[in-house]
């Protein structure tokens, strides 16, 4: 009598898809829009400027005031970012002085009951 290889009686097992390859047929796969979003809004500093500017355009210094512990430096990259990805816009004011403010575009915006969702979560579930 022939008998049964163990992978033949509990079915056939799929290893789970590489995060470099393809994953198989019928395998569920990692949105490449989702991963992004995840990845950008995730990204140190990110969401909190981003529930900053929630409350209407801010200037820089005002950015930088609200959230504790962010550098000049890692600011403007945060915010370019943001520009760049279509999330903010950043309007100079002629002066003297010349002031810069930044403000969320429509994409931005529609974070919102994002931002707010996942300030609920924290709350109930994050320890301090």
């Amino acid at each position: 009598m022939q008998r049964e290889s163990s992978t033949a009686r509990r079915g056939s097992r799929r290893s789970a898809p590489s995060p470099s390859g393809p994953a198989g047929e019928g395998e569920p796969k990692l949105c490449a829009r989702y991963h992004h979003a995840v990845e950008l809004i995730g990204r140190r500093w990110s969401g909190a400027i981003i529930s900053m500017m929630l409350g209407g355009p801010q200037c820089f210094n005002e950015l930088l005031a609200a959230v504790p512990g962010l550098s000049d430096r890692l600011l403007t990259e945060r915010l370019r970012e943001l520009e760049s990805e279509g999330l903010l816009r950043r309007t100079v004011r002629p002066g003297p002085p010349v002031r810069v403010s930044y403000e969320l575009t429509p994409a931005g915006e529609s974070l919102k009951p994002v931002v707010e969702s996942l300030g609920r979560w924290a709350e109930r579930w994050v320890k301090l």
